[in-house]
């Protein structure tokens, strides 16, 4: 009697850790691709640069920028020279899913 009692606590135990667990993990990707970065503002070009610069040369090449930077790469990279820098960041487009009234930052 007592063995079936504590099976069944135990039961209960591991379903209700699971049950928990499942739903512990945050949706990092609620914001990605609409527009919205930290809590709906728009990254600034500096922001940007520091984010994914990631050899510090002060310029993104394609392969180190992500998201709407890389598909619209040869729009802003308005001088053609296979970079982008600040100043091309600064008056890059805004992307598709910004609200019309926001701007990126500079």
């Amino acid at each position: 009697m007592n063995y079936q009692r504590l099976t069944k606590i135990g039961i209960l135990a591991i379903g209700l850790a699971i049950f928990t667990a499942c739903g512990s993990q945050p949706n990092n990707k609620k914001n990605q691709g609409n527009g919205e970065h930290r809590g709906g503002k728009m990254p600034t070009a500096t922001e940007l640069m520091s984010e994914m610069d990631t050899n510090k040369d002060a310029k993104l090449s394609e392969s180190e920028v992500k998201g709407p930077l890389q598909n619209d790469f040869s729009k802003i990279d308005t001088n053609s020279d296979g970079f982008l820098d600040i100043d091309e960041l600064k008056n890059a487009p805004k992307p598709q899913g910004a609200p019309k009234d926001q701007k990126p930052q500079n």
